[in-house]
């Protein structure tokens, strides 16, 4: 991200444009997309003063304002798909997960959830050849999922070409059946995950915000941030926020989580995953009584929605229940040592 002098925007002095700085809002885009009382907030400013640094960054910017559909095309040319490295999974979602989108995965324990989060931290890193964005990945790990372990057996599981393009890309000499070759690969990949651990859902929630930090700081390395996943969104707020008189409280936080992370996508051209947990409805009495959690406010906030059940054995059905492009359909996968593979 090019530098910018806050300064230029009336009421930023020197002490104010270094504690937006310090907040994270190094960019007049950063800025711009934040809410005058954000802004009030963080950088101890007067509501009235906020605003009109909002409105002077959005117009230094050139967000907010209306465009051509032709130019809404254009804009969108530059969206990623991140493959699953399963044709018929890539075939139900348009060709993979969309980047500057939430593709919100629900489901069962044992569904299959905490797979896709890590098989998408591997898949993420390819060379954009074979189906990856060529970036790293955040992960926030709120019901201790992330497994070091995993990332590596799937990395093992990638096809063939999607290896040797991959170490080739990272000047790693050797080839997909080489061991020193392989060892060298796993290691690069896992220095490219940032992983932290949420311990409620305050500190989630400043995760995120932290996740902005480090997608900007890598915004022009080599491997700038193209996939933020949480696994599990909603764990820690249904724990902390029981009973119907909690009910508003959880959602209006979850609704700013959910926009927070969503600001990471938009800003940074990254995809966001969130996993979500379920709810049986009791009342029922045709179908599937399995409902995600979170309301109105997550289902209307998440671009795609995905659920995942089980099947026999490994197999899991990826049903594409939401989305703003797509029809919806079922694919099999199967979830194996190497990872995701098709049926």
């Amino acid at each position: 991200m090019p530098e910018v002098d806050l300064e230029e925007l009336p009421g930023v002095g020197p002490a104010t444009a270094d504690k937006l700085a310090d907040a994270g809002f190094d960019s007049f885009q950063s800025l711009a997309v934040a809410s005058p009382a954000e802004l009030s907030n963080t950088a101890d400013v007067g509501d009235s003063t906020a605003a009109d640094i909002v409105r002077a960054a959005r117009d230094a910017a050139d967000v907010g304002g209306f465009e051509t559909g032709s130019t809404v095309l254009e804009r969108r040319n530059e969206i990623g798909k991140l493959t699953w490295h399963i044709d018929e999974v890539d075939d139900l979602l348009g060709g993979g997960i969309e980047t500057q989108s939430i593709t919100e995965v629900y489901g069962e324990f044992g569904s299959g959830k905490s797979q896709v989060t890590h098989q998408m931290a591997v898949n993420v890193q390819l060379p954009k050849e074979v189906g990856g964005l060529h970036g790293s990945a955040i992960f926030v790990d709120s019901e201790d999922t992330f497994r070091p372990e995993r990332i590596d057996d799937m990395v093992r599981g990638l096809p063939d070409e999607a290896i040797a393009a991959t170490l080739e890309d990272r000047e790693i000499e050797g080839s997909p059946g080489d061991e020193d070759a392989m060892d060298a690969l796993i290691e690069d990949i896992l220095e490219k995950i940032h992983v932290a651990k949420a311990f409620n859902s305050n500190h989630q929630m400043l995760l995120a915000e932290k996740a902005k930090e480090l997608a900007s700081e890598h915004e022009d390395s080599e491997y700038p941030v193209r996939l933020l996943a949480v696994d599990s969104l909603t764990a820690h707020f249904r724990a902390e926020y029981v009973g119907r008189g909690e009910l508003a409280n959880r959602q209006q936080k979850l609704n700013k989580h959910l926009h927070d992370l969503d600001k990471v996508g938009n800003l940074y051209n990254a995809a966001v995953i969130v996993t979500n947990q379920v709810a049986s409805n009791p009342d029922s009495f045709f179908g599937d009584p399995t409902q995600p959690i979170g309301g109105n406010i997550l289902g209307h906030k998440s671009t795609f929605r995905i659920y995942l059940r089980k099947s026999k054995g490994d197999k899991r059905i990826v049903r594409l229940v939401d989305a703003p492009n797509l029809a919806d359909g079922e694919a099999v996968m199967r979830v194996q040592d190497g990872g995701l593979k098709p049926e």
